[in-house]
């Protein structure tokens, strides 16, 4: 099949575009012919407060890919859309943001038109912060489209309530790169990470409360670009007194500084308030490192409570509390990190593949 995947990929940077990037090598490998098209300015520099694009790829780069679409341009996305209409079988639309919505839906639309064959392969169906326009907006866009890709049944849910569309559900599939163990890992570290950017979502005040109330004291690493107020976010770790206990390192975390920052730690914590996908328990297992996650997204689909991580209620600073103490109890910390397994990136996008390929095949007519 000829496929054409619309989403970010290097030079973006971020587990999307990860994403976007390791299916379509996986999709190119499972016999289809596949490339990318994607963004030279994704949104607007005022709307991203860090900087977009890397350097150097953090996974090999897909060929081919075409980097003219600009979020300003509808007379790109018009381009673009005619292409893929006189060229695809089938074009997959990587749902990350409402922004990008629109020219998402001009593409689309030039596609039914031709009979080609679109699915939505949705990270979040709605933002995580989201606004009354933006159901708008991925209502009407996935309405067009014959198929969604959803990573967790809470958003098979929110989009179920969005679209009468065929909705299929597929696990997050294991996509960062290989990355080698730090020697010196074994032993207790008195250390807790919190990894990746720093939003508002991601529950980190709760964390800071809870460090606050355990009866352990282990210190806290705070390892992302921030998309909160800095001053703010200083001043609640000084008045919960917590100046001497955490470190906050807010800037972007390159792949090969993570083994160093898993090797000092005990476990991830991701109190998240509520989330989609997340890869960074199954990157915390490749390392022998166990989690302590929020029941939400799919963090507990890939944590096993008491076995190799810690389960908690999100919003809940108590019950985080609680599960710190817990990890520090006689042994526990042993049995979860011995039980803490590396994922299988070759079965998981097998399956995964499977989905989007079936989506992808789906044909609901012109409209």
């Amino acid at each position: 099949m000829r496929l054409a995947i619309v989403g970010p990929t290097f030079p973006f940077k971020g587990g999307v575009a990860q994403h976007t990037t390791a299916m379509a090598h996986r999709l190119q490998a499972a016999g289809h012919t596949v490339r990318i098209e994607t963004w030279r300015q994704q949104y607007p520099t005022f709307l991203y407060p860090g900087i977009q694009k890397l350097d150097e790829p953090e996974l090999p780069v897909f060929e081919p890919t075409s980097a003219t679409l600009d979020w300003y341009r509808p007379d790109g996305w018009r381009r673009v859309g005619r292409a893929l209409a006189c060229s695809q079988d089938a074009v997959i639309f990587v749902v990350v943001t409402p922004l990008q919505l629109l020219s998402y839906e001009v593409m689309a639309r030039a596609c039914r038109r031709a009979g080609v064959h679109t699915v939505a392969v949705c990270h979040n169906v709605l933002p995580h912060e989201h606004k009354p326009w933006d159901r708008v907006l991925t209502a009407r866009f996935l309405g067009l489209v014959d198929g969604v890709v959803v990573h967790s049944r809470r958003e098979q849910e929110v989009a179920r309530a969005l679209t009468s569309r065929p909705i299929e559900l597929a696990a997050l599939p294991y996509f960062l790169p290989p990355l080698e163990r730090v020697a010196g890992r074994e032993g207790r570290k008195d250390s807790l990470l919190f990894l990746g950017f720093v939003r508002s979502y991601k529950g980190l005040d709760v964390l800071l409360q809870a460090l606050a109330e355990a009866k352990a004291k282990p210190s806290l690493v705070v390892a992302g670009e921030s998309w909160v107020d800095d001053r703010r976010l200083r001043a609640r770790v000084q008045q919960l007194g917590l100046e001497q206990q955490v470190a906050l390192e807010l800037r972007y975390m390159p792949m090969d500084e993570i083994p160093d920052l898993l090797a000092a730690t005990d476990a991830l914590a991701l109190p998240y308030l509520h989330g989609t996908g997340s890869q960074y328990p199954r990157l915390a297992h490749t390392f022998g490192v166990p989690s302590i996650v929020s029941d939400t997204g799919d963090l507990a689909d890939q944590v096993r409570d008491g076995v190799d991580g810690l389960v908690c209620p999100p919003g809940d600073p108590a019950a985080l509390a609680a599960a710190i103490d817990r990890l520090y109890q006689p042994g526990m910390l042993e049995r979860l990190s011995m039980n803490a397994r590396p994922p299988d990136p070759d079965a998981e996008w097998r399956d995964y593949v499977a989905v989007v390929v079936r989506a992808a095949n789906r044909a609901s007519g012109p409209g």
